[in-house]
């Protein structure tokens, strides 16, 4: 067995919202890395066909179907996820939607529930019972996923941007709870991605789409699997300093 710190051999990873963009990558480069894999996600069919292309080509993979703003179905995420692989050492809490552009003062109630249901209060539910797993093995790293947007706001998508700063208060808070029972947690702050969530941002216009591009000072979007090495440095034992950090990567988008 080697030593790499990216060698995750032997070790259960679970990825919410793993049906598409940086869920399905970060899923695909943990199964890469050694890991028994579960991917969970609201789309059924979608997730258990990455599932399937995993086991397919040899690795461990489980699918599930879960609605992270449900409360028993995340219980059941994670029971399913002991029940089939005997633990849990990594955890990335990626689902999350957009919220349907418009100013504070045309925002809905229904919108703010449904964004602050699925992107804050799933990554909350996910924690409690990942942690609880964690706890009775004294191990583990978590991951949630955040974004720019909890570093500033941006006219049109305040139920987005406040779900994410309070996904970055919330993974400082339980960071701090956690720290000496031997688990970590982190977020990452992902800038734009090339995912269908960016396209939403822009109601699916591509050429605001190029020109969100053109702003980045990498000069274009991100990839997914870029987010998915983050992700996976931050679970491993070459990030086992790192304790409550929202680690951005944005290709320069936030520079001061």
């Amino acid at each position: 067995m080697t030593n790499h710190p990216l060698d995750f051999s032997g070790k259960v990873a679970l990825v919410t919202g793993a049906a598409s963009g940086m869920g399905l990558a970060t899923a695909q480069a943990f199964a890469e890395a050694g890991a028994a894999v579960v991917l969970a996600d609201f789309k059924e069919d979608a997730v258990k066909a990455a599932a399937h292309t995993l086991v397919a080509v040899g690795h461990k993979a489980l699918a599930v179907r879960c609605d992270v703003s449900d409360d028993a179905q995340v219980g059941a995420m994670v029971e399913q996820t002991v029940g089939e692989f005997g633990r849990l050492d990594a955890a990335f809490n990626n689902a999350g939607v957009m919220a349907k552009i418009a100013p504070v003062i045309d925002s809905t109630r229904d919108d703010w529930d449904r964004v602050i249901g699925i992107n804050l209060r799933g990554v909350w539910i996910c924690m409690k019972h990942e942690l609880r797993q964690m706890e009775r093995q004294g191990s583990g790293a978590i991951v949630n996923n955040a974004s720019v947007g909890a570093l500033t706001g941006n006219p049109g998508i305040a139920s987005y941007i406040a779900s994410k700063h309070g996904v970055v208060g919330l993974t400082r808070t339980a960071a701090l709870e956690v720290c000496k029972r031997g688990i970590r947690v982190n977020a990452v702050n992902p800038g734009l991605i090339d995912t269908q969530i960016a396209r939403d941002v822009v109601a699916g216009d591509e050429q605001a789409y190029a020109e969100l591009e053109k702003q980045v000072p990498i000069g274009r979007a991100g990839r997914p699997e870029e987010i998915a090495s983050v992700v996976l440095w931050l679970c491993s034992p070459g990030a086992s300093y790192v304790v409550g950090h929202a680690l951005t990567v944005d290709g320069g988008m936030t520079v001061p």
